[in-house]
């Protein structure tokens, strides 16, 4: 009885190492990484009374595996001044942890003298360089973009710069401080070029009267994206982060996000 007792519990015990042994080969998950979105209305999630107005922060949370979490922090309005006025940007700061990263995407309000969001050059450049120095203190990832383009084309059919000055200013942080840069700027352009001056109007929040109980008037918005701009602005950013070589990269869900641009494809 004791010896067969000693066998059973002897092949126990091998199952039990067998077990282990099997499950030392599994690959652990990987971590949790969160992902904070810091910007405008171009970025920012919206109420459901400005649909189908739709941030490229909104789209953008879906081409990730379920170990990345965004928190897209973007208001309608909002400057590099306001943001940190308001006490946007302290809350974001004291909650980062090693290995998160931050979307850093200001510019819009910051460029117009006659909005109260107004931040000259060189506090624009000041306030970039401290969200990202606070961000690296954290020891998470900073990641600066440039100013989405407005629609604007010239009668020729060219698309026109917008954003010239503060684009450029991001630049530079992004060169100074060694920081991923993704130019938005000058993508967003390519991509409304290939559209075209009219086809782009697909991209942005253009509706005839009626279309939208939203806009019974309709709507001509040459700032702010449809769906299919917001997934398409979404997906150049998520291009440039494999570009880039982010490890946010391998957390991209395989086969969502296309590799062109074609006006056709919607």
């Amino acid at each position: 009885m004791n010896s067969r007792f000693l066998s059973v519990a002897a092949a126990l015990g091998l199952l039990s190492l067998l077990c282990l042994t099997l499950l030392s080969f599994i690959p652990a998950a990987p971590a949790k990484t969160r992902v904070y979105l810091i910007g405008d209305s171009t970025m920012a999630i919206k109420q459901v009374k400005a649909y189908p107005e739709t941030g490229w922060g909104m789209p953008f949370t879906v081409f990730f595996d379920e170990s990345v979490t965004v928190d897209n922090r973007a208001q309608n309005g909002r400057s590099t001044k306001t943001f940190l006025a308001e006490n946007r940007w302290q809350p974001v700061a004291s909650e980062l942890r090693e290995g998160d990263y931050v979307f850093i995407q200001f510019g819009h309000n910051d460029e117009v003298p006659t909005k109260a969001s107004y931040t000259p050059e060189a506090d624009f450049t000041a306030n970039l360089k401290r969200f990202v120095a606070e961000t690296r203190s954290r020891k998470a990832q900073p990641v600066l973009l440039t100013p989405v383009a407005r629609r604007k084309f010239d009668a020729a059919g060219k698309v026109e710069e917008t954003h010239a000055a503060y684009a450029e200013l991001v630049r530079g942080v992004a060169r100074e401080t060694n920081t991923p840069l993704i130019d938005l700027d000058a993508r967003s352009q390519v991509l409304l070029q290939q559209f075209g001056p009219e086809n782009s109007k697909l991209l942005f929040n253009y509706l005839a009267p009626g279309e939208h109980p939203n806009y019974p008037d309709g709507r001509e918005d040459n700032t702010h994206f449809s769906e299919l701009g917001a997934r398409r602005m979404a997906e150049l950013v998520l291009a440039d982060i494999r570009a880039l070589k982010l490890g946010l990269a391998e957390r991209i869900v395989q086969g969502t996000v296309k590799q062109a641009v074609d006006p056709q494809a919607r």
